[in-house]
């Protein structure tokens, strides 16, 4: 759950400012893609955990009404559902993580979700839930043959041998620098990347050839989430049989949309809107 502070500026080290406005707001990367995808009418299955608290209960009831299977979203008894503490301001934001019941989504647990990882299209992952769910998932999906996207985020260094695993990687450009830094980044991994770049829109390389794909103009009023409904609607795209460079359009413009509303996910497209606006 996202609780949301808006304010002029940042506030520096130490310092007290008077808000203008506070919400909770439904988010968390794993969601947040899950409704981006669902919102372009594809079956979207989540696999994932939360509190036995209020939040979690709002959360399963907030999915489901979007369309979303949830047998594999579950509740950790005696354990809160996840929050991200988010300041907005001078037309960004900050964010601090509290994992809370994402940190029991390991791999004994993802392997419980294996009919379904088996069956999936795409499988779309991010690092909001330890390294081991994730990779049970991965392998779980590639040996079925599915699509694997990774968005690398909340950026940490992972094992090498996950990028044998992934199809795509899909980082923000300072994920992209860090992730360029490591010592076991190498050049051939570049054609698995998809980097977002905010208002300038994404890139990725075809045929040894750097592609551009810039963003639309609009009225930002909060970029929370905007790397969440691009990886959902890309993901999205994949599944409906999309080309890379099909997809990859379609997404950036929905994240372009998905920053002229407040929260993460209220400015996610649904499929008629997004048609709308590239029509």
């Amino acid at each position: 759950m996202d609780l949301v502070t808006t304010v002029d500026r940042f506030p520096k080290k130490g310092e007290t400012l008077q808000g203008n406005a506070f919400s909770t707001i439904f988010g968390g990367k794993g969601a947040n893609q899950a409704v981006a995808a669902a919102r372009l009418e594809r079956e979207v299955h989540m696999i994932g955990r939360v509190g036995d608290d209020a939040f979690g209960s709002e959360y399963l009831g907030h999915l489901k009404q979007e369309g979303i299977h949830c047998e594999n979203v579950k509740m950790v008894k005696g354990v809160p559902t996840g929050t991200a503490l988010i300041t907005v301001a001078e037309r960004d934001n900050t964010i601090v993580i509290v994992s809370g019941a994402n940190d029991h989504m390991t791999g004994d647990e993802t392997e419980e979700a294996s009919d379904v990882l088996e069956q999936c299209n795409v499988l779309l992952v991010q690092l909001e839930i330890p390294f081991s769910g994730v990779e049970k998932a991965m392998q779980i999906a590639k040996k079925a043959g599915s699509i694997i996207i990774l968005n690398p985020a909340p950026y940490v260094e992972w094992p090498e041998h996950w990028w044998q695993l992934v199809d795509y990687v899909t980082p923000n450009e300072h994920e992209a620098a860090a992730m360029r830094n490591s010592a076991h980044f190498r050049q051939e991994y570049e054609q698995k990347l998809i980097v977002t770049e905010g208002s300038k829109g994404a890139s990725y390389i075809q045929h040894g050839e750097r592609k551009i794909v810039p963003a639309p103009a609009v009225e930002v009023k909060d970029t929370t989430g905007a790397g969440d409904t691009f990886n959902g609607v890309f993901a999205a795209g994949l599944d409906e049989g999309m080309a890379i460079g099909e997809a990859v359009e379609r997404a950036v413009v929905a994240a372009s949309l998905s920053v002229t509303a407040f929260g993460a996910q209220s400015g996610m497209p649904a499929k008629g809107q997004l048609e709308k606006f590239l029509g």
